[in-house]
C-alpha cells in the first residue's frame, strides 16, 4: 500500500470535530504513514488517537502530544482547525479577535519549529485573515500556504443540484470568490449545469429571484448547518482540507478556489478566494473572469476583508502593512 508521501503531517486541534476527521480522512486516502495529532486539550487528544488507531489503519503511524514543539518539529505538512468554533448566532467574523491571536502563535510556532515547511492549510475562521496572520508571522513564500475558501463554492454546487434536481456531478465549475464570509461574491457566469450556462438558465428555467435567494442560501451555508446539527460544519471541512494537502503533497491537483495571498494591481496586501490551484508546486492564483456585476461584488468583498485586516492591525496582532517585510521577507 503506497503513500502520496512519508513525510510528517501534522494537525493542529486534532482533538476537536474538524481535526479528528482530518486525521481520519488522511489516513484513509493513504495520505502518510507518518501523522502527528496535537491540541492542548490532552484527554480528547488521546481519545481521538486511540480511536484511530483501533480502526487499524495499516502501517499507518498516529502520534500524539500537547507540546506543540515536538509536533511541529519535522513537519513537512501542516492543516490548522485550531481556533475557535462559530456557534449559534455567530458569524465567522465574530471569531476575529481571539483565532487572530491564536494564528499569530501558530505562525510564530512554524517561524521556530519548522520553518522549511512545504505547505500550510488554515481553515479556522476568519480563515482568510487566520490564514494572512499566519503567513506574516510564519515567514514562509505565500505559495506555502493556502486557507479553506472550496466550501463555499461546493454549497453553490449542492443548491444547484437540488434545486434543478440533477445530479451534482452535472453542476461544473461552481465559483465563490473574495471572502469566506458574509461577504462573499457568488458566481453565475461560470457554472455549467447539464453542460448548460448558468447564466442562461437565470430568468429562463430559473426565476432571477430563485437565484437570489440560492446565492443567500450559499453565503448562510455554514449557519444552516448549525441550524440542522446544533454545531459547525466538521465534515466537509475536514476533508476538503485534506483534499487541499494531498494536492501539495504532489496527489490529484486541488483546483476549486482557494484562499491565496494577493498582491497585484487590483488587490493588494491581503488573503482570499481566488481562482486557483494547489500543486506540488504550491498555490498559485489566476485571473478571475466574470460579469461587471460580479466584479463588482468581488471588489465589495475585498473591501470588507481589508476592513478586517485593518482591525487586526489595530489590535496589534499584525504590524501595519508597510513593516510586514520585516517579518516576512516574502511580502511586498
Amino acid at each position: 500500500m503506497e503513500f502520496l508521501t512519508n513525510e510528517k503531517l501534522t494537525i493542529v486541534g486534532a482533538a476537536g470535530m474538524i481535526g479528528s476527521n482530518m486525521a481520519q480522512t488522511a489516513a484513509m486516502m493513504r495520505l502518510t504513514p507518518n501523522i502527528c495529532l496535537y491540541d492542548p486539550f490532552e484527554p480528547a487528544l488521546e481519545g481521538v488517537a486511540e480511536e484511530l488507531r483501533h480502526c487499524a489503519f495499516e502501517q499507518v503511524n498516529i502520534t500524539w502530544t500537547t507540546d506543540i514543539r515536538e509536533a511541529l518539529t519535522g513537519a513537512a505538512y501542516v492543516v490548522s482547525s485550531g481556533g475557535a468554533a462559530r456557534k449559534a448566532g455567530m458569524t465567522r467574523e465574530d471569531l476575529l479577535k481571539g483565532n487572530t491571536q491564536i494564528a499569530k502563535e501558530l505562525g510564530e510556532n512554524i517561524r521556530t519549529y519548522c520553518p522549511d515547511v512545504k505547505h500550510v492549510v488554515v481553515i479556522f475562521n476568519p480563515a482568510d485573515i487566520t490564514g494572512l496572520v499566519t503567513l506574516i508571522h510564519a515567514g514562509i513564500e505565500p505559495s506555502r500556504i493556502s486557507t479553506l475558501a472550496a466550501l463555499d463554492s461546493t454549497r453553490l454546487r449542492s443548491e444547484l443540484a437540488k434545486y434543478f434536481r440533477i445530479s451534482a456531478d452535472e453542476i461544473t465549475n461552481c465559483r465563490t470568490y473574495g471572502g469566506h464570509g458574509e461577504q462573499m461574491a457568488v458566481f453565475a457566469s461560470t457554472t455549467l449545469v447539464a453542460g448548460r450556462p448558468l447564466s442562461e438558465l437565470i430568468g429562463t428555467k430559473m426565476p432571477v429571484e430563485d437565484w437570489h435567494a440560492l446565492q443567500q442560501r450559499v453565503v448562510q451555508g455554514g449557519k444552516h448547518i448549525i441550524d440542522l446539527r446544533g454545531r459547525s460544519s466538521f465534515q466537509s471541512p475536514a476533508y476538503l482540507s485534506i483534499c487541499m494537502i494531498a494536492a501539495a503533497m504532489g496527489g490529484k491537483p486541488f483546483t476549486y478556489p482557494a484562499g491565496v495571498f494577493i498582491h497585484n494591481d487590483e488587490y493588494q496586501h491581503i488573503l482570499m478566494a481566488m481562482e486557483s490551484e494547489i500543486t506540488a508546486d504550491g498555490v498559485h492564483y489566476k485571473d478571475v473572469h466574470g460579469t461587471a456585476e460580479e466584479h463588482a461584488l468581488l471588489t465589495e468583498s475585498y473591501k470588507h476583508l481589508c476592513t478586517l485586516r485593518d482591525e487586526v492591525i489595530a489590535m496589534g496582532v499584525i504590524p501595519p502593512v508597510a513593516e510586514w517585510k520585516k517579518l516576512n521577507p516574502h511580502l511586498e
